[in-house]
């Protein structure tokens, strides 16, 4: 797959340099959350931040200086073996409310504020996915609808048609490896059929700064 046709690319053993700090960074989270969203681990913006080979994937994708906004580590255990039904990415993270018009509804997750942005401004983001543990067809790889970051707001009656239109494809990973996604896409996930730990650091990219006052609240 490519990033330019089916918008997912995988650019393996990216992250291998970084992983065991990336690791260290992330070892005082509990290891029994299914998701974590993460803000304020101090050495993770100089490992994934602006100037990093893996922030280099994503301005490389969006053609301009990009910086992280959102991470979120996920940990899939035989304790926390969850599925995840097929869905779009449609919120942001910020650093504090400011009424805008096109954003909105407003919710906290973690105590973090999240809001929907316009469509539009997703469509400009991309997603990473570093992999901290090998992920094979048994272990609950992301699936994916290739190209159907192409069909913009995706009702939810329409999904399974456009998953259908589009095929699956299914990202496999080893340790290291770096999927690219639009962070639009339409993706899923299944239960692990044999449950291992399957740890992946999530983080979006943007390009741009946000309107109306609003501020991206980073890593």
């Amino acid at each position: 797959m490519t990033f330019e046709r089916d918008g997912a690319q995988l650019f393996a053993s990216a992250a291998n340099a970084v992983l065991p700090r990336i690791e260290a960074a992330l070892g005082a989270l509990a290891p029994d959350r299914a998701g974590s969203r993460l803000h304020g681990i101090s050495a993770l913006p100089a490992l994934v931040g602006t100037g990093t080979r893996i922030c280099a994937i994503a301005a490389e994708a969006l053609g301009r200086p990009s910086r992280p906004v959102r991470a979120i580590l996920f940990d899939k255990t035989a304790a926390t073996n969850w599925s995840l039904g097929w869905h779009q990415d449609r919120t942001i993270v910020v650093a504090e409310r400011r009424d805008v018009d096109g954003f909105g509804p407003w919710t906290i997750k973690a105590g973090l504020l999240h809001v929907a942005p316009p469509f539009d401004l997703l469509t400009r983001m991309v997603t990473l996915r570093l992999h901290l543990d090998p992920v094979g067809a048994d272990n609950a790889p992301l699936m994916i609808a290739p190209g159907s970051h192409r069909f913009g707001r995706v009702a939810e009656p329409l999904i399974d048609g456009i998953v259908a239109a589009c095929g699956v494809a299914t990202c496999h990973a080893e340790r290291g490896d770096v999927w690219l996604y639009a962070t639009p896409i339409l993706h899923a996930s299944n239960a692990a059929l044999a449950p291992s730990r399957r740890r992946v650091l999530q983080i979006d990219y943007a390009a741009e700064a946000l309107p109306g006052g609003l501020e991206w609240l980073g890593i």
